[in-house]
């Protein structure tokens, strides 16, 4: 009846499928690359009816709301500190806001009762054949399973071992973006929100945790031709950023000072991953590896609304992934496109590549109209699909 599944990466996607298909009768195994939970990340967010009520169906609301950030307002200021464009905290934190290590730590504790962890190992091949799939992993083991869905997000192995290259499905936007941890120590105006700081093309912001006080999150963007280098050597990753920011005055040659002790440092590029079918065989993607964005795309609330459809759809299906995984993808495919457009403007809107563009933004974001206007037009998008009410445990 296809029950057995291997899932792919345990971020946010992969938990919260894990979390459903167990619920609903089928024995899922949740494989990570990493050795633990990764902690720290940005923040994210859910806004909108349709990310409230999958979070309500989890019974998840009342855990995130004792843990959220609580959002924080966005100040742009001039090198000097004179603001110049004040958000609220809802333009980014949404409804919910909290950060991706510690939802990750929740969804893992919400799924562990039904599912299979395997720390510190990765999938090298998928053989399907005509009875499931035969999985070989970086340990040296090989298992077989009914189903392999890859929830690994937009760099998926699962999608590079059965669909192809990464080249074939993701495309760079223009802009790399870098977050980490430092220790607050007394930068100015953090008791107002985040504080960002541009020059064209380029954007250096800070923001105190709103829950511990003694500590900060850098984040920093900027526009470039695309880079080459080693997405698992932060050290060649700290020095990129540098060198993008070297000569920068207010408060950035302090942070890029910060980056040389953190230890927690993401940096990627912003691109969006477009597969034209979602699914090959017995093999299925969902979350940012089928339809992300790196920033900006609500992907968080996309994958968790992903991994219920498509447990769901597999339950109502009796395991036929056939019939499943075309549901599926039928059901969420524009749904998801929508929300991840938004991706496409972010480094844009964030970093704009001249002077005259970031007084634009200043401009049109300062009109109170024009501001709620945005702000409805995100709770909108995130709340464009119908979501059925797949009954628990109903795969008997």
């Amino acid at each position: 009846m296809n029950r057995n599944v291997l899932i792919s990466g345990a971020s946010i996607a992969g938990p919260a499928l894990a979390y459903w298909l167990g619920r609903h009768g089928f024995t899922p195994t949740v494989v990570e690359l990493s050795p633990a939970l990764r902690d720290g990340g940005q923040a994210v967010d859910f806004r909108g009816e349709t990310h409230l009520t999958v979070l309500e169906r989890m019974g998840l609301l009342p855990v995130l709301r004792r843990i959220q950030t609580g959002g924080s307002p966005i100040r742009f200021i001039d090198e000097g500190g004179r603001t110049l464009l004040q958000l609220p905290a809802e333009f980014a934190g949404g409804e919910i806001e909290v950060l991706r290590g510690d939802l990750a730590r929740v969804l893992h504790e919400h799924s562990a009762p039904y599912a299979e962890y395997i720390f510190d190992d990765s999938i090298t091949s998928l053989s399907e054949t005509s009875s499931g799939v035969r999985v070989d992993f970086q340990t040296g083991v090989s298992r077989d399973f009914d189903l392999v869905i890859g929830a690994d997000g937009l760099h998926s192995n699962v999608r590079r071992l059965a669909f192809g290259p990464e080249k074939n499905y993701v495309s760079y936007l223009g802009y790399y973006a870098a977050t980490w941890q430092l220790p607050n120590d007394n930068y100015p105006g953090l008791d107002r929100g985040s504080v960002g700081y541009n020059v064209p093309g380029r954007l250096a912001s800070i923001g105190a945790d709103r829950r511990n006080t003694t500590r900060a999150g850098a984040f920093f963007l900027f526009a470039s031709p695309e880079l080459s280098y080693d997405r698992h050597d932060p050290e060649q990753q700290k020095k990129l950023i540098a060198n993008a920011f070297s000569g920068l005055g207010w408060e950035v040659p302090r942070l890029l000072a910060s980056l040389l002790q953190a230890p927690d440092l993401y940096f990627d590029s912003i691109s969006r991953a477009d597969v034209d079918t979602w699914s090959t065989g017995r093999i299925c993607l969902v979350g940012d590896a089928a339809c992300g964005a790196t920033i900006g795309g609500m992907g968080t609330g996309t994958a968790m609304v992903a991994a219920y459809v498509l447990a769901g759809e597999l339950a109502r299906a009796k395991g036929d992934y056939r019939t499943a995984f075309t549901r599926y993808e039928s059901r969420l495919r524009k749904y998801a496109k929508g929300c991840q457009a938004g991706g496409d403007r972010t480094g844009k809107f964030l970093a704009p590549s001249t002077g005259t563009g970031i007084r634009l933004r200043n401009t049109l974001l300062s009109h109170p109209l024009f501001l709620n206007g945005m702000l409805k037009l995100g709770d909108k998008v995130s709340s464009t699909v119908a979501l059925p009410d797949y009954p628990a445990d109903g795969f008997a």
